[in-house]
């Protein structure tokens, strides 16, 4: 009876780890499932940029709307990932809300960046402006005002702003919170390579582009190969800049050629029409922009308040 009860006892312990094995294994697989839709989803958006629409090109100023309109989409998706693993943030360790925080923080001070670069384009506009208006009353001076656009310098240093202590991977307390961090990895290393890429666009300096590419290549994201690849082509070996800054050096140059040749009714209805064109999609960017910043800080006071209940 006693070795009876005792091959039971065994038998049910074996049962149990065959359960709990086969359980575990069911929990890890459905959470790799997760991961991966949610990377399928992310690459399916980024992939979008290598698509321009009809009229636009990569290096203008629809594209870099892309580009943000780029970032709330990707976080909701990581947001639906939370969500389908169930566990939310109240469950998170403190690193992965700390590196949910910085990334927040992150984000607003390289749209200050943003809006720093658009105001040094609104400086330029504001002086072909005038120009226009001196063409007829003042040729000599319109002329000293129709000086290309020159790309932006910028003393900031993009890798010291973003970068972040390294380690955290090794001490994640379960699978969830494994999963949580890869996931907040590749939402890291897209969102911060959009505002490389964007930066460098509106200043024509490919430094804030290739700083970023150096912060963001710890993360070992294959989710932006082909479009880093397309964009690192455009911007660095063929030197492309912002389509419609191009356009509107172009215009001006052809508005002083024909100011000094005395003709400059067509040309300078040409550059009229540029920077009008230019005007509106400035107007359009700063308008998202902004908004794009109180979307931030809102969602980021919303989880600084959470964790603040958190600790009561």
């Amino acid at each position: 009876m006693v070795l009876l009860v005792q091959r039971l006892s065994k038998l049910y312990h074996k049962l149990e780890n065959h359960y709990h094995h086969h359980h575990h294994q069911a929990e890890v697989d459905a959470l790799s499932a997760s991961l991966q839709a949610f990377r399928s989803d992310v690459s399916n958006c980024v992939n979008q940029l290598l698509h321009p629409k009809p009229g636009s090109e990569i290096l203008s100023f629809s594209w870099i709307q892309r580009c943000f309109e780029l970032l709330p989409v990707i976080n909701k998706a990581f947001l639906k990932l939370v969500g389908d693993i169930d566990y939310p943030l109240s469950f998170w360790d403190v690193a992965s809300l700390d590196e949910y925080l910085n990334y927040g923080l992150h984000l607003l001070e390289l749209l200050n960046c943003v809006t720093s670069s658009l105001s040094h384009l609104a400086q330029a506009r504001l002086s072909f402006a005038h120009a226009l208006n001196l063409v007829e009353s003042s040729p000599s001076t319109a002329i000293e005002h129709l000086k290309a656009i020159q790309s932006q310098s910028s003393s900031k240093d993009l890798k010291g702003l973003v970068r972040n202590k390294e380690g955290g991977e090794g001490k994640l307390s379960s699978c969830k919170e494994r999963v949580v961090h890869e996931a907040l990895m590749e939402v890291k290393s897209v969102g911060l390579w959009l505002f490389g890429v964007v930066l460098a666009t509106l200043s024509g300096e490919t430094k804030p582009y290739l700083e970023i590419k150096q912060v963001i290549v710890r993360f070992n994201s294959a989710l932006l190969i082909d479009v880093d690849s397309c964009v690192f082509e455009v911007m660095v070996e063929k030197g492309e800049t912002l389509k419609e800054v191009k356009e509107l050096n172009s215009a001006a140059n052809s508005l002083v050629s024909a100011i000094l040749s005395g003709k400059t009714s067509d040309a300078a209805m040409d550059f009229g029409g540029k920077l009008g064109v230019f005007e509106k999609e400035m107007d359009a960017l700063e308008k998202q922009v902004d908004a794009l910043f109180s979307s931030v800080l809102a969602a980021r006071n919303e989880l600084l308040n959470g964790v603040w209940q958190r600790k009561q």
